[in-house]
């Protein structure tokens, strides 16, 4: 009953909450890329979590779900984390101007950057969209990935390949502040590389083998240093 509460709530916010074929919420027609960032030993961090799961479905969206390690010291280390996550996390933080990293964090196209776990405020920050005007073409086919030509960005941009798993994962979580809890997890990022950079011309570039046929591929073209998302795609 709580669960379907809040995806309730949050439909009444975010239009298409449930996916489906209307028009993205992103101004430039494209999905937009909302990154949470999130450990399983913060305690503020389910609620966010739910709220990423609610539109990990969408067909306007690109939920992706970063586990970080800075809460291991409270006696739980997170499952899925990586050092290239806090990497990334870090690099916004500087993007955005902000001093320090905080979990839980939602970015939003790499431009707008909230905490996340109130449901209203997930919503409106997700709502929002992109306020790209333009964006060059992605296509997405077998091993490689096609960029197409566009406003060349005043740095080379670079193109994250980011692999994730779209199912729920449910794991037991045994010390820290979430001790006995069993937490849900959607969409959460299992590799994350630079495959490429794009410069305003047409590009191909080639794909890595995934490490797991359950993985979901998408692509990220993004300006440098946790620059804003200029165009996005999955498979």
């Amino acid at each position: 009953m709580k669960h379907a509460l809040l995806v309730a709530a949050l439909c009444a916010l975010i239009p298409n909450c449930l996916g489906g074929s209307a028009t993205p919420a992103s101004s430039g027609g494209r999905p937009v890329v909302v990154e949470l960032f999130q450990s399983q030993g913060c305690s503020s961090c389910p609620p966010a979590n739910a709220n990423l799961a609610v539109i990990a479905d969408r067909a306007d969206v690109i939920a992706l779900s970063f586990s970080v390690a800075y809460w291991d010291h409270l006696g739980w280390k997170d499952t899925f984390a990586q050092p290239a996550f806090a990497a990334r996390q870090w690099d916004y933080a500087h993007g955005l101007g902000h001093l320090q990293v905080f979990t839980p964090q939602v970015v939003v196209d790499g431009r707008r950057d909230g905490v996340g776990a109130d449901p209203a405020a997930f919503a409106r920050l997700v709502g929002r969209g992109s306020a790209a005007a333009s964006t060059p073409a992605l296509a997405l086919g077998g091993d490689a990935v096609t960029i197409g030509a566009g406003p060349a960005p005043a740095a080379t941009a670079d193109v994250w390949l980011v692999r994730y798993d779209p199912r729920v994962l449910q794991v037991p979580i045994r010390g820290g502040e979430n001790g006995g809890r069993t937490l849900p997890h959607r969409n959460i990022v299992r590799q994350l590389v630079r495959i490429g950079g794009w410069r305003g011309q047409a590009e191909r570039l080639r794909l890595p083998p995934t490490p797991d046929p359950i993985l979901r591929t998408a692509i990220l073209v993004q300006l440098t240093r946790g620059g804003a998302i200029v165009a996005a795609a999955r498979d």
